[in-house]
């Protein structure tokens, strides 16, 4: 049987190999979330599909970013690359998050942390530096549109990162170094308090390398602060404040190099919560203040003078956000909600020279407030109805309402068949709107909606579980840069058509091997950059004494690197394996090796990605 069932994992993606650990936190049979539905829910009750990470999986393989490891682990997700560490901003920077083929580049993907979105507010996108693992106890990904509780920017799903809190009484402190190929060097320090009601955690990361092309080094500084305190058994209060700093230089692609391109760049989010929990009732009020500081030489070609002025920015997203959920009678859960954001942007160009600011190329800002409902009911013990509905009123592109609905049947004691149809949106950006040529003040939202349909169940007491789900995606009212009589505009004209199928399969197979395997196909009516037609991973672990391993395998097909009239598109295969030794109580030795293939390919047009590379290090716990 289990000679079978590796055979049959493996077959799924057309792979000969295997590679990293199932994560039991990730796939367990009471499974409880978050982010479909604000209040703590066992997953087997929501209609929508979501993938939960926890520590364990993102710490295994040593990795500073939380977001190689959900590209991973997350079956329709993607994380562009361009070198072994930093993944910058501005021209060739990396770091988008796709979710069938819908990118947090575009605005169309949103990450949250605990709940508040983050993102650029002159460019509406991610900045992937900023995800650090010292902050995440579990990331949970919603596959599919959640606009109905947060809003704009969350057509393509959400990456929801929940923060780390200290529950039993101490004193744990954690340092974790590394070094390897390139000159690369990492470190972490994590400090955590308990003490009766109070809690607290302080953590901070230093990183830098020079990557494999010249003119590529990148360094970052981190750090994480989180103080709460339990009032009661109802009641509990926390503040936390996160800091990235990175500087990055940009050596241009391959076929047209550029010098003098560098990037500084700071991203901070403060935030402070009251949450509420009862046996009948739940919800919080929270605050939060969303920053950037950026400063960037654009840098020159080798025939061009250099730049006289770097480029610079600020921005910042402030907002409050308010729910309650309740349930009034059994089987009931209804969940009211409202959510206010004030977005600000700035952008202008300094002198080198001189240091004088110039004229400001746009300082804008823009409001949303918003209030949702949502309404989930069992019907019968195998049966649960939900549905929901949002308002959205945004300052400059108008009022949008926003509706799902979803059905799970569960047909089995230990499997579930869902249904979902959701829309999805996203405000046009301050940028869109205002600033340089394109920009057009009478954008309105672009608007999408999702279908799919979903099974998931657990096997043999739960040590092997699987789910498939196929989707499909049909949106307008893109947002496109469209040549007019007057030049070039942004405009409402684009469409997209995506479906697809995501598997996975997770087997507990002893109490020393796991392995987990999981797919994705992708249908593009439209091609777009950055998402894959196929994505399969397979992961394998071993725990054994003192010593852990885990590999995994990644295999890409179809990668569009360029569109248009000249296609191009990449496959390759990546093979890593993380071997780790406990010393002793406080030591654990690691070393890691990635691309043991050596497979030469890109990600980024113009942007060759490193050959095989190694780091190594310790784990120090006190």
């Amino acid at each position: 049987m289990k000679r079978f069932l590796i055979t049959v994992s493996l077959a799924a993606t057309g792979l000969p190999c295997a590679a990293s650990p199932a994560d039991s936190t990730a796939h367990g049979i009471d499974e409880v979330v978050v982010t479909g539905t604000r209040n703590s829910t066992d997953i087997r009750h929501l209609p929508m599909t979501v993938s939960v990470i926890g520590r364990d999986k993102l710490t295994e393989k040593q990795r500073n970013n939380v977001l190689p490891t959900l590209s991973e682990q997350v079956p329709g997700l993607f994380v562009t690359a361009r070198s072994m560490a930093g993944y910058a901003v501005s021209d060739g920077a990396a770091g988008n998050i796709s979710m069938r083929g819908l990118g947090s580049s575009a605005g169309r993907l949103l990450v949250l942390i605990d709940g508040h979105p983050q993102y650029q507010g002159i460019f509406g996108h991610s900045i992937s530096d900023s995800y650090q693992t010292l902050m995440t106890e579990q990331v949970e990904v919603l596959r599919g549109p959640a606009s109905v509780l947060y809003g704009s920017n969350a057509m393509g799903g959400v990456v929801n990162i929940v923060t780390r809190k200290m529950t039993a009484d101490g004193t744990k402190t954690d340092i974790n170094v590394g070094a390897g190929s390139y000159g690369t060097f990492q470190s972490e320090l994590t400090n955590r308090i308990r003490k009766g009601k109070f809690y607290s955690i302080l953590a901070g990361q230093y990183s830098r390398t020079d990557n494999h092309r010249r003119r590529m080094d990148f360094e970052q500084y981190g750090g994480y602060m989180k103080l709460g305190y339990d009032m009661s058994a109802n009641w509990t209060a926390y503040a936390d404040a996160d800091i990235t700093h990175f500087n990055a230089s940009y050596p241009g692609s391959v076929q047209t190099p550029m010098y003098d391109a560098r990037q500084w760049v700071t991203r901070g989010v403060v935030s402070a919560a009251v949450e509420n929990r009862y046996d009948r009732t739940s919800g919080a009020i929270s605050a939060y203040y969303n920053f950037g500081r950026h400063k960037i030489n654009d840098g020159h070609k080798i025939d061009e003078e250099p730049k006289k002025n770097y480029f610079r920015s600020d921005d910042a997203m402030m907002g409050i956000s308010l729910y309650q959920s309740v349930r009034l009678f059994h089987g009931n859960r209804i969940t009211v909600g409202a959510d206010m954001q004030h977005i600000y942007g700035k952008a202008w160009n300094k002198v080198i020279a001189t240091g004088e600011d110039l004229a400001p190329i746009g300082d804008e800002s823009e409001n949303d407030i918003a209030a949702y409902a949502d309404f989930r009911q069992d019907i019968t013990t195998w049966l649960t109805v939900d549905a929901g509905i949002r308002a959205d009123h945004h300052s400059q592109a108008g009022t949008e309402w926003i509706p799902q609905g979803g059905l799970v049947f569960r047909t089995t004691r230990n499997g579930e068949l869902k249904a979902m149809a959701g829309k999805g949106y996203r405000n046009p950006t301050i940028r869109e709107m205002y600033f340089w040529r394109p920009a057009n003040s009478d954008l309105r939202p672009e608007r999408m909606m999702n279908y799919e349909v979903s099974w998931k169940q657990r096997l043999m007491d739960g040590a092997l579980r699987y789910g498939v789900n196929v989707f499909y995606i049909n949106g307008d009212n893109l947002i496109q840069n469209v040549m007019t009589d007057n030049g070039p505009k942004f405009i409402n004209t684009g469409t997209i058509e995506n479906s697809g199928i995501e598997a996975e399969l997770s087997w507990n197979i002893d109490s020393h091997w796991t392995l987990n395997n999981n797919y994705s196909l992708l249908h593009m009516h439209n091609k777009v950059i950055a998402s894959p037609e196929f994505k399969s991973f397979i992961g394998g672990g071993y725990t054994g004494g003192r010593w852990k391993a885990n590999a995994g395998l990644q295999y890409i097909r179809g990668l569009y690197t360029e569109t248009g009239t000249a296609e191009t598109k990449e496959d390759f295969c990546l093979l890593d394996l993380t071997v780790s030794y406990e010393a002793c109580r406080s030591i654990t030795l690691w070393a890691r090796g990635e691309n043991l293939l050596a497979q030469k390919y890109e990600i980024n047009r113009g942007y060759p990605m490193p050959r095989a590379t190694f780091m190594g290090g310790l784990h120090v716990r006190l």
